[in-house]
């Protein structure tokens, strides 16, 4: 069996034209703006509307919530779009559990404040600017996946 067929099975054109999508997304909203695009800031700055915490309320967040909606809107939008446009309709769905998908979101919500930021902000902002933490944040998230897929796939996990 073909290697990329058993790691894509649904093929891998698409995953590599999203990316690039993606990544011109984020470039044309820096070089047009000057706004970073990371999606934990977007968490964060939406929960600004209904949590009065301090943490919640800061200028960071309470500035930028109204552009970081729109940005936000349009990632859904587009997947849907994409959907739309070349699936054949049929709503993909995965056997993990619900519990394993709540908990592993919380996880990676941690994980995301705990670095300062999550896989989108530092991954694709942080890397394209050549930022330093961003290169230590994006080596973590991959050996932990790595890890963690391998457990997984070993029936450790």
């Amino acid at each position: 069996m073909d290697s990329t067929l058993s790691l894509f099975p649904l093929g891998w054109q698409h995953y590599l034209l999203g990316g690039l999508f993606i990544g011109a997304g984020v470039a044309l909203l820096y070089l047009f703006t000057g706004l970073v695009g990371g999606m934990s800031t977007v968490f964060s700055s939406t929960w600004s509307f209904v949590v009065q915490r301090p943490f919640f309320q800061q200028a960071r967040f309470t500035e930028s919530r109204g552009w970081r909606l729109v940005y936000a809107a349009g990632l859904v939008l587009g997947a849907l779009v994409w959907w739309l446009a070349f699936s054949d309709g049929t709503p993909l769905s995965t056997g993990v559990p619900v519990w394993m998908l709540l908990l592993g979101g919380f996880f990676v919500g941690y994980g995301a404040r705990l670095g300062n930021g999550c896989t989108s902000g530092h991954g694709i902002c942080g890397l394209g600017s050549l930022q330093w933490p961003s290169l230590l944040a994006v080596l973590t998230f991959m050996a932990t996946a790595f890890i963690t897929a391998n457990l997984v796939a070993w029936g450790l996990a």
